[in-house]
Order: structure tokens, then C-alpha cells, then sequence
């Protein structure tokens, strides 16, 4: 029997796996950052952004919930990239206590139905409608959650701003009762089980894609060549790969001053999140056809 001086977790402690799944641009990932209360997924408003499995942690005194963050679903299959998305979507799915299926309030499409097939039945699943603030008239909502009730039974429906603090708090509550009672995985400071080296080009790759906007396709990505700690400093080098020439000018901009841009973003980003000085240096390399290879995905880390 244990002790209960020692049990890390008082009676009723609850602890459990909860994925965030939906189509693309739902906002997911902003999602996610307010239930941990740290940025640990990246957000923009390019497609495919999340392109890994995510977890994020958030230990409360009476629980422990552990999110995992998935890419959006992608409709075409026709690349490896997408296929690897999707793959960790599905994956996913079976092996989690809870679901939260994200879609934008006051609208389902036919995206939104198709990630909604990918439920195994049976699987408690939260209706999450975001982008809450974003919708005028409040009133057309209730028709829409009417008609979702009638797709699935699901254990609740949530409206909510995923910018809203009472809204997430609201969520959380929501969701405990749903997670098996037990002890908890990670440490009580845990926020997320991703190592430093990975966040840092997820950081970097966010920064890629907020100053490139619509020029640069989302096959790019990230790879970090050193990680560095010399005490709180840490020293990072990294690589941003494109496909093309052409792709290489975008990110570099006239004389540099794109990448320099971008390179000084990170490194803030970077600093906040690991609470300390950070050197960064950023390389750009061509790489045709990466995104489309299937061993040349698993080699830069993708499922």
C-alpha cells in the first residue's frame, strides 16, 4: 500500500491524454498554448504549420492534462508531407482518453466532416467552436450546434475565444471530469516532453513563415545543425531549407535583411522560452524534393 505522505497525488487526482484535433486554420495550436499557458506550438495563419505531434502539459492541483496538438487533416494525399500529417492525425486518434474536435464557430464544412469521420466511435469528444470573438451575431450559433448534435453525440459543446482566459478556464473544468482518475506522468513544472533543440526550430520556422507570408510554399522547414549550453547562454546554428532557388532569395530578402529579421525574432522568442541569452545563427540551403521523399521526412524527424 502506498503511503500517503509520499503519493504525489491527492485522492481524485485525475490524469489523462486529451488530442486537439481539426482541420487546418481552426486555431489549434493558439488553443493549445492557452490550455499549457506557454507557447510551445507555433501558430500562423499558413496552412500546415503544426507539422509534429505536439504535447503540452498542465498540472493543476487536482489534475494533470496532457494535450497533444495535432497537424490538421489534409485532404490531398498526393505529397509525403501531407501523408506524414496525416498519418500522425490518425495515429493519434486511438491511443488518447479525450478529444477536442475544433471548428471555427458559426461555420462546418465539408473539411470539418471529414476529420470528424477519423473519431473512433465511442470516444468521449468535446465539440470545441473557437474563434468565438470573431462571430457578430451569437444567436446563429445555436442552429449550427443543434445540427453538430445530430452528426455525433458528443459529451459536451464548448463555444469559446481561445484568447479568452475565463473561456480556457471554463474548458479546463469541462474537460477533468472526462480524464481517468490516477497519478501523474510528468513532473508538476513539466510543460511539454518536446527537448529544447526541437522547439527551437519550431520557433524559427514560425518566424519563417510570419515574413514570408504567401511567397514562400510550406514545404519549407528547419533543422538545427548545433545546440550548444554554455551555462544559461545557449548557442544555436541552424539550417532553413527550401526547394528552390528562388525560395532561397525570399527568405534571405534584399541584402539580407529578411533573414536578419526573421533570425532576430527567433532569438527573442527563443530567449523567453528558455529564460536565458541565446546566440543564433541561421543558414539557408536548396534541397529539391524533400517534402515528397518519404525517407528523406523520416530523416528530418517527421512520422
Amino acid at each position: 500500500m502506498n503511503d500517503p505522505a509520499v503519493d504525489p497525488s491527492p485522492p481524485g487526482f485525475r490524469c489523462g491524454v486529451i488530442a486537439i484535433v481539426g482541420r487546418p486554420n481552426v486555431g489549434k495550436s493558439t488553443l493549445m498554448n492557452a490550455l499549457v499557458g506557454q507557447k510551445i506550438s507555433i501558430t500562423s495563419r499558413k496552412a500546415q504549420t503544426t507539422r509534429h505531434r505536439i504535447t503540452g502539459i498542465n498540472t493543476t492541483p487536482d489534475a494533470q492534462f496532457i494535450f497533444v496538438d495535432t497537424p490538421g487533416f489534409q485532404t490531398r494525399h498526393d505529397a509525403a508531407l501531407n501523408r506524414s500529417l496525416n498519418r500522425a492525425v490518425t495515429s493519434t486518434l486511438t491511443s488518447v482518453d479525450v478529444i477536442l474536435f475544433v471548428i471555427e464557430a458559426g461555420k462546418f464544412v465539408t473539411d470539418d466532416q471529414k476529420v470528424l469521420d477519423l473519431i473512433p466511435p465511442g470516444m468521449p469528444t468535446l465539440l470545441i467552436a473557437n474563434k468565438l470573438d470573431c462571430v457578430r451575431d451569437k444567436e446563429t450559433l445555436f442552429p449550427l450546434m443543434q445540427q453538430m448534435s445530430k452528426l455525433r453525440e458528443f459529451v459536451e459543446i464548448v463555444p469559446l475565444s481561445a484568447t479568452n482566459p475565463k473561456d480556457i478556464e471554463h474548458l479546463l473544468e469541462t474537460i477533468r471530469p472526462y480524464l481517468p482518475e490516477g497519478t501523474p506522468i510528468y513532473g508538476e513544472d513539466d510543460l511539454t516532453d518536446r527537448s529544447s533543440r526541437f522547439l527551437a526550430a519550431e520557433i524559427l520556422r514560425e518566424k519563417v513563415f510570419r515574413w514570408t507570408g504567401d511567397e514562400l510554399p510550406y514545404t519549407s522547414t528547419v533543422l538545427i545543425d548545433r545546440f550548444e549550453e554554455e551555462g544559461r547562454l545557449k548557442r544555436i546554428f541552424a539550417t532553413i531549407l527550401v526547394e528552390r532557388e528562388s525560395q532561397k532569395a525570399i527568405v534571405i530578402g534584399k541584402e539580407g535583411s529578411k533573414l536578419k529579421q526573421i533570425n532576430t525574432d527567433a532569438r527573442l522568442d527563443m530567449e523567453k522560452l528558455f529564460d536565458g541569452p541565446v546566440y543564433l545563427e541561421t543558414f539557408v540551403k536548396v534541397k529539391s524534393g524533400w517534402a515528397d521523399n518519404e525517407a528523406g521526412l523520416r530523416a528530418y524527424g517527421y512520422e
